[in-house]
């Protein structure tokens, strides 16, 4: 009732009940509300929202207007906790960065919170705040456990931090998707409706073939190339066809958003009965797909024509990315009769794909990244597997693009879109800075895509093309979905969807019901913003678990030395680029060393809680 209150007197609502007056009162004594004849308007000394925890900060959300949101340190927060409505009062100091301060919490719901124990003290573990109680004499130090915000008292024990199996919790809790292992949804809510199938296209005799890596259970596409005809077929996984929309098993779907991957254990979008099994495109498997048709152009490097429309299909042979390498490197080790079909039209394919691959950077951009795969044993980092885009992961990449263009062509003005804006003129500027500091003599060119093709021609020269590119990838605003087609800044493309992948993502599950019913859904928008901030969401979750492998390691390597470089010069971070590639070290000794420096330093210190490993140069 209070936030109601406050936000009808943000808005210059006056219509109160009895009882909203009654409390009104008690505020007017307090000299918080200031009655003027018949309106109400809250004290200027202070300001009413609601509190959003985030993890260096908080944030007093305005009842009304997000421009008056105000930012604040976690230790002004007085007690209150996150979606409290709180009574704060402005601070206008000039040098200090506090620009209010929490006076009491006004209303707030009990709520649950996860802990650690350290000397007599609470302390939350996403934020680090001190919660100091007289509770905690029970428990020893490195305990974690749920409490309420209000009593502090024990809501369930989780375990230990010295306990590695406990980390995949905390980061599930942390991030709110424990209830991945919680909601099941029964067999029966994705059963066939007969009455319903759609017609298909028998394409069984057709060799597609699936290239993924060697752990992958979820295979979402498949290609096969008819080389006489210049003639590609992109198959999809039809998860349409059982998710229907609706249901309890799509709301699930959608909630999820995309499925988790962690060093430990894949969390899927959908059950494993689908997720593994009747939509993965399995080897000798009849599957149903829905299936693009793309003539191409060769001499042109487009489509020329495009079809789309639901099959059957048999995956003839699913092939790992490195037999494909293998292959494309005509390094051919036995193969049979099938596997010959098959290679006999991924080579020319390949070829082609290289041209398209060519003709595309000329308006997106090729940067240098790779992916750091977290090895484990018994819950404990071993080691790190680097993959680096191949042969083979080109070839399906180019395959893929072009899939995901046309169906965005098909969707028309509105739908579910892909984009990446083109970044503005001042992060361009700094950019152009924070390389010459580097000494790559780079400067601005006609437009932003010339700009940037011409930093990276420049590192090229001094050998600093990857570190570069990461400071290029900093500067670029962050792709997101929209239902309103703004281009593909990144890739160079003018319309751009996500339609190869709906086993783990929503948004390709979302379009492959548009382009099949012609219909765009009603809360488009809503989904839009949801699994965008699903997105962003779950990339922090695998962060936080990784980096708590990370500080483990660390922790058992205390004096151990490693190789790293200086990444941030404002914050004295480094990132190890050997070995332990991506493990992340606050240096204690930094003295202004240059970006990008490489440095040997010896491993001080490592928080199980707060994933801080601290470094020192030798």
């Amino acid at each position: 009732m209070l936030k109601n209150i406050f936000t009808k007197i943000e808005n210059k609502i006056f219509n109160f009940s009895q009882d909203e007056k009654n409390i009104i009162e008690n505020y007017i004594k307090d000299e918080i509300i200031v009655k003027n004849g018949e309106d109400f308007e809250i004290n200027s000394k202070y300001k009413i929202g609601v509190l959003k925890i985030e993890k260096n900060f908080a944030i007093l959300e305005d009842l009304v207007n997000p421009i008056k949101n105000i930012k604040l340190e976690l230790d002004a927060l007085n007690g209150a906790f996150n979606n409290d409505l709180i009574l704060a009062k402005r601070v206008f100091n000039p040098r200090s960065k506090i620009k209010a301060k929490v006076i009491k919490v006004l209303e707030g719901k009990k709520a649950e919170i996860l802990v650690y124990v350290e000397d007599g003290s609470f302390f939350t573990l996403k934020e680090n705040i001190e919660l100091p109680s007289k509770n905690t004499k029970t428990y020893e130090n490195g305990d974690v456990l749920i409490i309420d915000n209000k009593e502090f008292k024990e809501i369930k024990f989780i375990g230990n931090l010295n306990d590695a199996k406990i980390d995949e919790f905390i980061s599930l809790y942390i991030y709110e998707e424990l209830y991945r292992d919680e909601e099941k949804i029964e067999v029966d809510e994705f059963v066939e409706d007969e009455s319903k199938k759609e017609e298909r296209v028998d394409l069984r005799d057709l060799p597609f073939c699936t290239i993924d890596p060697n752990s992958a259970k979820d295979h979402d596409d498949a290609i096969f190339f008819d080389k006489e005809n210049s003639t590609l077929f992109v198959a999809i996984a039809d998860v349409s066809h059982f998710v229907k929309e609706g249901s309890k098993l799509d709301i699930l779907a959608f909630k999820k958003s995309s499925t988790i991957y962690l060093p430990s254990r894949t969390l899927p979008m959908l059950p494993p009965l689908l997720s593994e099994n009747l939509c993965s495109l399995k080897e000798n498997e009849d599957r149903y797909a829905y299936v693009f048709k793309l003539k191409l152009d060769i001499k042109n490097l487009k489509v020329q024509h495009s079809e789309l429309f639901c099959a059957t299909i048999k995956n003839h042979r699913n092939f790992s990315y490195g037999r494909i390498d293998r292959v494309l490197e005509n390094k051919l080790d036995q193969y049979n009769e099938n596997e010959k079909r098959i290679f006999d039209y991924l080579l020319p394919l390949y070829e082609i794909t290289k041209k398209f691959r060519e003709d595309r950077l000329k308006k997106g951009y090729d940067f240098r990244t790779q992916e750091n795969r977290l090895k484990l044993k018994n819950s404990l980092l071993e080691n790190i597997e680097v993959e680096k885009s191949t042969s083979s992961h080109q070839l399906v990449e180019e395959c893929m693009l072009l899939a995901n263009i046309e169906a965005s062509k098909k969707v028309g003005a509105l739908g579910i879109f892909r984009i990446h804006e083109e970044p503005n003129f001042k992060a361009i500027s700094k950019l152009i800075d924070d390389v010459n500091i580097l000494g790559v003599k780079a400067k601005l060119k006609d437009n932003v895509h010339e700009t940037i093709s011409h930093i990276q021609e420049e590192s090229n020269k001094l050998f600093l093309r990857d570190e570069i590119d990461e400071l290029v990838i900093q500067s670029l605003t962050q792709a997101k979905y929209s239902s309103r087609n703004l281009g593909h800044f990144g890739l160079g493309f003018k319309s751009y969807s996500h339609f190869t992948s709906p086993i783990r993502r929503y948004s390709d599950l979302v379009i492959h019901r548009i382009l099949k019913t012609k219909k765009l859904p009603k809360n488009i928008d809503d989904i839009c913003t949801h699994i965008s901030e699903q997105e962003r969401k779950i990339d922090k979750l695998v962060w936080d678990f990784e980096d708590r492998k990370y500080a483990r390691w660390a922790k058992k390597n205390i004096d151990g030395e490693i190789k790293v470089k200086i990444v941030d010069i404002e914050r004295a971070k480094g990132v190890c680029y050997e070995n332990m590639i991506g493990l992340k070290v606050t240096i204690e000794n930094y003295k202004g060393q240059k970006l990008f420096s490489k440095h040997k330093v010896k491993i001080v210190s490592s928080n199980l809680a707060t994933k801080l490993i601290v470094a020192k140069i030798l």
